[in-house]
């Protein structure tokens, strides 16, 4: 039984997935469906968390928009999701960035990793 699931599982799993991590600044480009046409939006933003693994991974991210936190979760490997770009990579210590929904301003910035 669990053979079966798994093998179920690897053929929704995207071929290529694009490489980030939690603190990274991200562009999601989403599929958006508005009645019978379909677009593509895109999402900048801190990545906050990702969970999971498998074909149930998810990610969540945040941004501020007009003065107020907006968080969106994804799946890594659902269809909608058109493409992950790394905009830059951040420097944190830890797998989860819940602080940052406290923090405004400067204080919510993420500092950079240089490689």
């Amino acid at each position: 039984m669990n053979d079966i699931i798994k093998k179920i599982e690897a053929e929704q799993l995207k071929a290529s997935v694009d490489e980030f991590a939690v603190g990274d600044t991200v562009r999601v480009h989403a599929k958006i469906k508005e009645g019978n046409r379909e677009r593509i939006q895109v999402f900048e933003g801190t990545v906050v968390k990702r969970q999971n693994g498998g074909v149930r991974e998810t990610f969540t991210v945040r941004k501020i928009s007009g003065g107020v936190g907006v968080e969106k979760s994804w799946p890594l490997h659902s269809p909608s999701v058109e493409k992950i770009e790394v905009v830059r990579n951040g420097k944190v210590r830890r797998a989860r960035l819940n602080y940052l929904r406290q923090r405004t301003g400067k204080a919510a910035k993420v500092k950079e990793l240089v490689r």
